[in-house]
């Protein structure tokens, strides 16, 4: 905006004889704002808004705010209020009824997050997740301690049950324990139905609830379609997306390499020792790691390596000498594979009560 004493110049130039390009040229304006400025000044310059056209919803709007006033707190459906001042006269489109009521209902306020903590040595919570795609797609599972937030991170071809139970043996030898019980959602592997012999008491996979058993952990299952209540691991999945997988695809790519297992578990590794497990964790404002060693004493020992009942199972251990993780010296991985010995306390019937499913 112009200064009086520059507007004066400009129309004592203009009276002169300057043209309107040299007022341009001299003051740094356009030559619009010159011409606005000569034919009014100021108030030229700065255009007040004309008054608001009418619209054809006027007239009902009060109708509108009664008729949701008196359904408070339900709301009306814009299109049976549409039906009703078409009733009375209204010819306007839907379109700008909608958006009238929508302005009319208060936003909801989101389903508050009630955050389930667990002692020490408690709880790891796993689920899988699924990256790539195509020929390049990959299975994920994910492992997290409930306490210090602890993860562990395996990349697979599938979800079978052997694979499950493999991926748990190396996630329990990377804790250096196992916690008391295991949260997970309706894995197949898992459970095959849910409430089989009453509220809480689960029909399990015979051949996950063999493995669990021998490992001393207790399988617990979170409630169904409400996957905040495994929010732990949930949460932990959309990190490892963001942070690891995407950009180790984008540098497999300019090496001109497609991305499979052995590499990923490689590179996971080396992320959840150096990045996931040593950052401060936004929740609990401390190093994984560092909590670990707190929560480390309150796991239960390692069982010994289990050998299955299934004819797979037996099939499939044994190669497990030669598939080695990418998390530990090799000298770890003996003792895991030592005799079987199995606790004779943890020796339960083939079904477990999990009536407490757990909102975490």
């Amino acid at each position: 905006m112009l200064k009086a004493e520059e507007q004066m110049e400009l129309v004592i130039l203009k009276k002169h004889g300057e043209s309107i390009r040299s007022l341009s040229r001299s003051t740094g304006r356009s030559r619009n704002t010159v011409r606005r400025y000569l034919r009014g000044g100021d108030a030229a310059a700065t255009r007040k808004p004309g008054p608001k056209r009418p619209e054809k919803l006027d007239p009902y709007k009060t109708y509108i705010i009664d008729r949701m006033a008196a359904a408070s707190p339900d709301a009306i459906p814009a299109s049976v209020l549409l039906r009703e001042i078409q009733e009375r006269g209204y010819d306007g489109g839907y379109s700008r009824v909608k958006q009238f009521v929508r302005g009319l209902v208060p936003a909801e306020a989101p389903e508050p997050v009630v955050r389930f903590e667990t002692e020490p040595g408690q709880q790891m919570q796993a689920d899988w997740a699924t990256v790539g795609k195509g020929a390049g797609k990959l299975k994920v599972f994910i492992a997290t301690l409930g306490w210090s937030r602890m993860a562990y991170v395996e990349f697979c071809d599938d979800e079978q049950v052997e694979t499950l139970i493999a991926c748990h043996e190396r996630a329990f030898l990377a804790f250096g324990g196992v916690p008391k019980e295991v949260l997970y959602d309706n894995m197949k592997t898992v459970v095959l139905e849910r409430n089989t012999y009453g509220r809480g008491a689960h029909r399990f996979h015979p051949g996950f609830l063999d493995y669990i058993k021998h490992a001393g952990a207790l399988p617990r299952l979170c409630q169904p379609y409400r996957a905040q209540t495994k929010g732990k691991v949930e949460r932990f999945i959309g990190y490892l997306k963001r942070s690891f997988w995407v950009p180790f695809v984008a540098t497999q790519r300019q090496a001109g390499v497609l991305p499979d297992k052995h590499s990923a578990n490689a590179a996971v590794a080396r992320w959840l020792r150096e990045v996931a497990n040593a950052r401060v964790h936004a929740t609990t404002e401390e190093v994984p790691a560092e909590r670990l060693i707190i929560e480390k004493p309150k796991l239960q020992d390692l069982a010994a390596a289990y050998r299955g009942r299934s004819a797979r199972m037996a099939l499939a251990v044994p190669e497990r000498k030669h598939v080695i993780g990418y998390q530990h010296p090799l000298s770890v991985y003996d003792l895991l594979l030592a005799p079987c010995e199995t606790p004779a306390e943890i020796q339960r019937e083939g079904v477990i009560d999990a009536s407490r499913e757990v909102v975490a």
